[in-house]
């Protein structure tokens, strides 16, 4: 796809300066800028590049004067990297704007589905599904029977989502993640022995929802388990059975959450994140990578560490720790004097 940099200061509502027609076709940082590329320059650190860049087309923030010759043509907009962000949005469905059936491709006719779906080579729609309207199922997907997905939702190649499950509008799911797998339920029988309890629940999932590559959501055993509107999953998270997990928090790569925790609003949880099961986590809390959380948290709480505790405390304690050889022969060489003047 080929812009030029009216069409660009169109979407944007900017300013261009420089040659209107120059036109671009890909996208780069601006220090590694070519011809033929867009860039962008919000960081005042950057600007250096500015001159040196060899971008046909490079956006910047309206208020910026420059301050020595260039090359590139400017795009003047009132904030560069919002400005850029949108761009990328708009370049995304572009690109992902497929349309039609592929063969071959299966979807029952019990099933239903809106206009301008796309159905990828080798997916699988089951019986009984409803698909809204601008819904892309990409190759090798699979979406189980009784599902019902919304408007505008993506659901890429090699994504799994089982039976019954539920999706909003404008979600997105990613390649190799897998929505309403059996709950990790099992029970003890009179000789010790695990016997599977069926978990016949389902997964629902609301609108603006984000799922990264392999994470996985189970299914609840009875009810639901919830991903609240806004929710941002990252790449390999584990949703256990029952969870909730309430709107607009954010859930970095390789954090696990056990069954039947509630987490509430616009949260975040750093990196590989463990959280016990049966927990009420409040609103508006924020985890640090890699800690552990096996308590009730409420709202605003900042956490590090494994278990966790609050995170000033960690840090004060912390600088502690890594003084622990120098504190014990410090307290050694005090116990010798004491013992000497004895």
């Amino acid at each position: 796809m080929e812009f030029t940099a009216e069409q660009i200061a169109g979407i944007l509502e900017g300013e261009v300066q420089g040659n209107p027609e120059a036109k671009v076709s890909k996208l780069a940082k601006i220090e590694e800028g070519e011809n033929g590329a867009l860039t962008f320059l919000a960081n005042p650190k950057y600007t250096s590049y500015l001159y040196t860049t060899k971008a046909s087309i490079t956006i910047v923030n309206r208020d910026f004067i420059p301050e020595k010759e260039y090359t590139t043509t400017l795009i003047k907009v009132e904030d560069a990297y919002k400005s850029f962000s949108k761009l990328l949005a708009y370049y995304n469905e572009v690109k992902n704007n497929k349309v039609g059936v592929e063969v071959p491709s299966f979807i029952a006719a019990s099933s239903s589905h809106g206009e301008n779906v796309y159905l990828g080579a080798f997916s699988y729609v089951g019986e009984n599904v409803t698909l809204g309207d601008n819904v892309k199922v990409y190759p090798h997907a699979y979406i189980g029977d009784n599902t019902t997905i919304g408007n505008n939702v993506t659901i890429f190649s090699g994504a799994k989502i089982y039976s019954e499950t539920v999706i909003g509008n404008n979600c997105i799911v990613n390649s190799g993640a897998i929505i309403g797998a059996d709950g990790f339920g099992f029970t003890p029988d009179d000789q010790g022995e695990f016997q599977k309890v069926p978990q016949i629940g389902n997964v629902v999932i609301e609108d603006n929802v984000d799922i990264g590559a392999a994470a996985t959501i189970d299914r609840a055993t009875l009810g639901s388990t919830i991903i609240r509107k806004g929710v941002k999953i990252d790449n390999q998270v584990q949703i256990a059975h029952n969870v909730e997990v309430g709107s607009h928090t954010v859930i970095a790569a390789q954090t696990g959450v056990a069954g039947s925790t509630k987490i509430g609003k616009y949260c975040m949880f750093g990196g590989q994140v463990g959280i016990a099961g049966h927990l009420t986590l409040g609103n508006n809390i924020k985890v640090q990578a890699q800690a552990g959380i096996g308590h009730r948290v409420k709202d605003g709480e900042r956490l590090y560490g494994s278990p966790a505790i609050d995170y000033s405390n960690y840090v004060k304690s912390y600088v502690h720790f890594k003084n622990l050889p120098k504190i014990v022969s410090q307290l050694n060489k005090l116990d010798k004097k004491v013992n000497n003047n004895e």
